[in-house]
């Protein structure tokens, strides 16, 4: 799904490629991975610890990862595909089944979590769970209390699908995702449709209530938001949960009066996974079984989660992760909340042409 805050990850390739001796002996691993998803001390641990060369690029949208897939001869040895897209990929043969030998931390994981991926990856055979979160609504505490009073909640999707409630706030900013297969069910839970539904009536009805909302909207966009929240530009973006307490925290931090957080809508939000897989033509394929097991140790999951703010799919790291983070609702919910979540479905073929042409309408405005 995906994030990006300020630091970058070009250093870290830089700096391991100088990495001599038993790095060069043991080869490389080439990952492809969400902007800024990850912490640079934990590939320089990697590193250090089997002595294979990290080659680290990045991507911000499952749809750049896919079609470099799909074109063959990628040269990554591991990937991080959110279930949705990995599920209709595996169908595709883009994946090799992993080998369970080499990953012994695989029984760190949460048996629960896997489960529900498994609904995209039968038998978890060909990925494990390397972050989750939910889609849901960032905005701007003080921007939304002066516009809508000090009493509003915001706990519903009313804010950004009402047009009565979005004219009122448009002024201040709002944003969507560039995503549909987020932004589509959003707008079927709204509206009391199964999120889940592929059925063309429900695509129609959902684009409408979207289309109805369009002026209010200041741009599409899966990653600006970030900033923008952070910096009061906008005061409520459509967004993947990790991504908007990362908002929060970069706020705080910058000591400008912008108070930022997240809601989990009443009406239900999306669970998503972004998951650890392995090409089928990866060219170094044991160092990307390393690579993925050094993820599973509790302690690289925890820290990851620290950074990122998203929660990992590592039961045994839990206990690892820093406090306001494992105890905050916003990031692992609680199990009333959790009944509310529902998972993204795989569209076929026929399906994405009809969500393409209507999600084209809804951002264009015609």
């Amino acid at each position: 799904m995906k994030r990006l805050r300020a630091r970058t990850l070009a250093s870290t390739t830089a700096m391991l490629a100088m990495l001599g001796g038993t790095a060069q002996a043991q080869g490389v691993v080439n990952v492809f991975n969400w902007s800024d998803y990850i912490t640079d001390e934990v590939l320089e641990q990697f590193t250090e610890e089997t002595g294979i060369r990290v080659v680290y690029d990045v991507y911000d949208s499952n749809d750049t990862l896919e079609a470099r897939l799909l074109a063959g001869s990628s040269g990554f040895d591991v990937v991080v595909p959110t279930a949705t897209f990995l599920e209709r990929q595996i169908a595709a043969g883009v994946y090799q089944p992993l080998d369970r030998d080499l990953l012994p931390n695989i029984d760190n994981m949460d048996e629960r979590l896997m489960a529900s991926a498994a609904s995209h990856d039968p038998d978890n055979a060909h990925a494990v769970i390397y972050m989750w979160g939910t889609t849901g609504i960032g905005y701007n505490v003080d921007m939304i209390a002066e516009r809508l009073g000090e009493d509003y909640e915001v706990d519903s999707w009313s804010l950004i699908f009402d047009p009565e409630i979005a004219a009122q706030v448009a002024d201040c900013g709002i944003s969507f995702l560039d995503s549909p297969t987020d932004m589509f069910p959003a707008a079927m839970a709204y509206l009391g449709l199964d999120p889940q539904s592929t059925a063309t009536e429900d695509f129609e009805a959902a684009a409408e209530l979207m289309s109805s909302v369009r002026d209010h909207v200041r741009y599409f966009h899966s990653s600006q938001y970030i900033s923008d929240l952070a910096n009061g530009e906008i005061c409520v973006a459509v967004g993947w949960s990790g991504d908007v307490l990362q908002a929060a925290e970069r706020a705080e931090e910058a000591g400008r009066g912008v108070s930022v957080w997240y809601a989990i809508p009443e009406e239900g939000a999306m669970q998503w996974f972004d998951m650890l897989a392995i090409p089928a033509d990866a060219p170094n394929p044991e160092n990307a079984h390393a690579f993925i097991n050094f993820i599973m140790k509790p302690e690289v999951a925890a820290a990851i989660t620290n950074y990122v703010w998203f929660p990992n799919g590592n039961s045994a790291a839990f206990e690892l992760v820093d406090e306001e983070i494992r105890t905050d609702p916003a990031i692992y919910p609680s199990d009333e909340v959790m009944d509310k979540l529902f998972t993204g479905v795989t569209y076929d073929g026929r399906t994405d042409r009809v969500v393409t042409r209507l999600w084209t309408r809804v951002r264009t405005g015609q």
